[in-house]
């Protein structure tokens, strides 16, 4: 076997040097309709993976892109809503949407996808959801909403601008139904949040 400078052998170099080299691409950004989303994003001190991001249309226009981030990639829908670990919905705005309109479709899609039983019982928090939402006003071309989930609820960040908490483990499995759940807002886009 051939020795390099320091007592290392070829293979350990070569393997070293493929290593090295494919580093780059597994950190690498990832593109929807011509925007550009980050591989990784850091939230409450933990670092974020980028499990899948896809496209939400409605009628044929294009409404938000959708980026979901977990702290390890899962293909799992149900394993994804019922973590307690920290994970990230984050909405890029691909034109503007008044507040009621943004309420209005996830309200929507806590109703396909919570039982009607367990949604009474989430009125508190789904009333919340909709002044959380008035607040932030109408989201503009551009804008990100984040949505970040963790064993106690879910937080709600407006361009990086904290905007409300809702302390409800329950609800906040829920409004993740909303995109992974098995009436989703658009079944492209859930397969294309769980990394397919």
């Amino acid at each position: 076997m051939q020795r390099f400078p320091g007592g290392r052998s070829a293979a350990l170099s070569l393997t070293l040097a493929a290593v090295l080299a494919a580093a780059p691409a597994l950190a690498a950004d990832v593109e929807v309709a011509g925007k550009r989303i980050p591989e990784q994003v850091s939230e409450g001190g933990h670092t974020l993976v980028l499990n899948g991001a896809g496209l939400r249309t409605k009628f044929v226009v294009k409404v938000y892109i959708a980026a979901l981030y977990v702290t390890a990639k899962s293909g799992d829908a149900a394993a994804l809503i019922n973590s307690a670990e920290p994970r990230r919905m984050r909405l890029q705005l691909l034109r503007d949407v008044d507040s009621k309109s943004l309420d209005d479709a996830l309200q929507e899609g806590l109703r396909d996808n919570t039982p009607k039983q367990e949604l009474a019982a989430l009125k508190a928090p789904a009333d919340r959801l909709s002044q959380l939402m008035a607040e932030i006003g109408t989201a503009k071309t551009g804008d990100v909403v984040d949505l970040d989930f963790d064993a106690r609820g879910v937080t709600i960040t407006g361009n990086g601008k904290p905007r409300g908490r809702i302390d409800s483990p329950e609800f906040a499995r829920a409004l993740l139904r909303v995109w992974l759940g098995d009436n989703p807002a658009q079944a492209s886009l859930k397969k294309s949040l769980l990394g397919n």
